[in-house]
């Protein structure tokens, strides 16, 4: 095998693993390297992936019947899904020690993603399905055996308000999630004022504060910079945490709303302003933080459910922080409380230049 159809396969997307007739790596390019941690160039195929149906795939055609598409999955942490093409390169194919081509793709991003379809519109069939279920029972009874009671339709009237303030609470989430994903590569250049946000957010819920008898304290340096982004949906994030955390929060107790200037926002070389919303709370088991922003995740199912949580709201944020090139961190200790602490850049990135 000659150098230079390796320097091409060098650029293709794909791993490509070169065979001879003994199902010995021969050659492999850079994106094989980087998906199977250095394959065993001069070794056995079985070295490198150890997977049954691909090496009796890589054998058939070896054998000289036509190529196989596979899908497998490959043990790790995580692991990894892949589509695996194997072909029997023939006498004539150029580079005489060559039998046989294995072209793999990393599909695990694609499968991710269908199995958060799938999990998504099962959650949301779930979700508008029980309280409309529970409206047409109710509606059922009521036509029934309750039609001459007068305190059973007063009672089940109630339940059915309630049932269907919660089916439009999760309808109006699942259109501003989607409206957020529609929008989520187009980043907001407008400057937000962070300060005016968190006053405005304060505000709006001081009475939902004072029935659990909760303080709010926000607190925020006066030479805050403006940060970059859309003050809608900024407030939106805001309004969901300090919602959260008076929901969540233990009666009596407070919830304190700070901002400050960042050098640098997590993961990116851009400096930022950081929100944190504290609470004093029962706090979230350290397994469960990394699903908090899942859809339809609750940490206790009953009594977010009994408090109007869709499970979205978080799910919501992440987005909204995405599309503002943030970043969100979540820190919990049971029994004492938890914090959320958006990072949001105050420079928008250098716009590129025209060659």
């Amino acid at each position: 095998m000659t150098d230079v159809p390796l320097a091409v396969l060098d650029h293709l997307p794909d791993a490509i693993l070169l065979l001879d007739q003994h199902r010995t790596i021969i050659a492999a390019n850079r994106a094989a390297t980087e998906l199977f941690d250095s394959p065993r160039i001069g070794q056995d195929l079985a070295l490198s992936m150890r997977h049954p149906d691909i090496l009796s795939a890589v054998d058939q055609v070896m054998r000289g019947e036509p190529p196989r598409d596979l899908e497998a999955t490959l043990p790790g942490s995580p692991p990894r899904n892949i589509h695996v093409h194997t072909e029997n390169l023939g006498r004539d194919a150029p580079g005489h020690d060559a039998a046989a081509i294995l072209v793999v793709s990393d599909i695990t991003s694609s499968k991710r993603s269908e199995r958060m379809r799938a999990d998504f519109v099962a959650n949301a069939s779930h979700e508008l399905r029980s309280p409309l279920s529970a409206i047409i029972g109710f509606l059922e009874t009521l036509a029934d055996s309750a039609r001459d009671d007068a305190e059973a339709r007063h009672r089940f009237i109630e339940i059915m308000l309630r049932e269907s303030r919660r089916m439009t609470r999760l309808i109006d989430d699942l259109l501003s999630l989607s409206r957020v994903e529609i929008n989520e590569h187009v980043r907001p250049t407008a400057k937000v004022s962070v300060g005016l946000v968190m006053d405005h957010v304060a505000q709006t819920l001081a009475v939902k504060a004072e029935a659990r008898d909760i303080n709010l304290e926000v607190s925020a340096p006066a030479d805050l910079p403006e940060i970059v982004g859309d003050e809608e949906q900024v407030q939106q994030v805001l309004h969901n945490l300090v919602d959260n955390a008076i929901k969540y929060g233990d009666e009596g107790s407070r919830v304190e709303i700070e901002a400050q200037p960042v050098a640098r926002v997590p993961g990116r070389s851009l400096p930022g302003v950081a929100i944190s919303v504290r609470d004093q709370g029962r706090g979230i088991p350290a397994d469960l933080i990394p699903r908090l922003t899942e859809r339809f995740f609750r940490v206790d199912e009953a009594r977010s459910r009994q408090l109007g949580s869709t499970g979205l709201g978080l799910a919501i944020c992440k987005h909204i922080i995405n599309r503002h090139r943030g970043h969100l961190t979540i820190d919990s200790v049971e029994g004492e409380g938890s914090t959320f602490t958006i990072y949001l850049p105050t420079d928008p990135p250098a716009a590129p230049k025209n060659i």
